[in-house]
């Protein structure tokens, strides 16, 4: 079925999808994905803390690459450490620093920690020369301003997940940076997401499925999985109006640009 495609998933958890009932294992999840042409993923830290172990879970696969960071909605569940993120960057498997940005949404109450937090982050992405993986949600002005700020158009970066308007897309993509699309876009009410996707350059968009969160139409409800990105892109091809071969080039393109993965 994968018809010889590439196809990056450029932003999942592989730690947190369900192998207790519904997968048997990790290998079980990227055999899945390999056989509808998804031939490399990038799983994504939530939390500094959690990083050893999620590294551990793929270690044997050379199909995963990792990204390491302290997301927005979790800088209260440990403290931020500085040096121990160094560290983590500078692991050759680790291509990103992230998920990091900011969430006023769901945790207002926390956003001068947060600020701090991502202002670290991206002081260390520049360190290391390597590229941020962005949540923003209910900051807008916040996050392109602590991005402009802190210089992170010289380490460069993606807004994940997105589902802003297109004057964010526009400023980011100003910066250098990406903009990646997860199965929202195939959701009967994503219709600004939809005209922002039309307008961002082709070679600057990604494809994610932020497994196991957001699963496309028709899985919308059930568990996602990185397999399930390959619908992502054959939404996104019919929008843009090009093939799905040519979608699956274009977004693979992006990622070994963006994240300097040799693959």
């Amino acid at each position: 079925m994968s018809n010889n495609l590439f196809i990056i998933d450029s932003h999942c958890h592989l730690d947190s999808l369900d192998y207790e009932t519904r997968h048997k294992d990790v290998d079980e999840v990227i055999e899945n994905a390999k056989s509808r042409g998804v031939q490399h993923m990038i799983s994504i830290s939530t939390t500094i803390g959690r990083f050893e172990a999620m590294k551990q879970l793929t270690a044997h696969r050379s199909e995963v690459s990792l990204s390491c960071g302290l997301h927005p909605l979790n800088v209260e569940d440990e403290a931020f450490d500085y040096d121990k993120l160094l560290a983590y960057a500078q692991d050759p498997r680790v291509v990103a620093i992230g998920e990091t940005g900011l969430d006023y949404h769901y945790t207002p109450e926390t956003k001068p920690l947060q600020q701090s937090v991502f202002a670290q982050q991206i002081e260390i992405a520049n360190q290391v020369k390597k590229p941020l993986v962005i949540h923003t949600r209910s900051a807008r002005e916040d996050t392109m301003q602590l991005l402009e700020k802190g210089n992170a158009q010289n380490c460069g970066g993606v807004l994940h997940c997105f589902t802003e308007d297109w004057n964010m897309a526009k400023r980011a993509l100003d910066i250098g940076f990406y903009i990646s699309i997860s199965g929202i876009i195939t959701f009967r009410n994503a219709d600004e997401l939809r005209d922002v996707a039309q307008k961002v350059p082709l070679d600057r968009l990604l494809v994610e499925t932020d497994s196991p969160y957001l699963a496309p139409i028709p899985y919308r409800g059930k568990p996602n999985q990185p397999a399930y990105v390959r619908e992502v892109c054959e939404y996104l091809a019919t929008l843009k109006g090009v093939s799905m071969e040519q979608m699956a080039d274009i977004t693979t393109q992006n990622v070994q640009r963006l994240f300097n993965l040799k693959l």
